[in-house]
């Protein structure tokens, strides 16, 4: 994702286009291929110079969209996920692997990274 005079010099280079457009452009897209506009515009205002709250803290500054509350549950189909808010927790990176444990006993299922690096291709 640009920022600063970088993301403000691609998004004038591309200013002919549809504002999702220059979002994907400047690289404001998600793992999921969401489009993450918030983001996009936050850094946009932060690029001119304006100075915005962070919303990072965790203090009760109201609302700030979905919260990972550590809870999913089993879908339809039988899939288990593990959502983006999850996996950054615990700095995982997309293509690396995992053994699955599971302990019939105690109900759990243990996630052991596999000493590989991710592929690049």
């Amino acid at each position: 994702m640009l920022v600063g005079e970088e993301l403000l010099n691609k998004a004038r280079a591309l200013s002919n286009r549809p504002e999702d457009e220059i979002a994907r452009g400047c690289g404001y897209v998600g793992p999921s291929g969401r489009l993450l506009r918030k983001s996009f515009y936050r850094a946009l205002v932060e690029a001119k110079g304006y100075k915005l709250p962070s919303n990072s803290s965790s203090g009760s500054g109201g609302p700030r969209g979905r919260q990972a509350d550590f809870r999913t549950r089993v879908h339809g189909n039988g899939n288990l996920l593990i959502g983006h808010a999850y996996t950054r927790r615990l700095d995982l990176v997309p293509g690396q692997e995992f053994k699955i444990e599971l302990n019939k006993d105690s109900g759990t299922i243990t996630l052991l990274p596999l000493d590989e690096s991710p592929a690049s291709e």
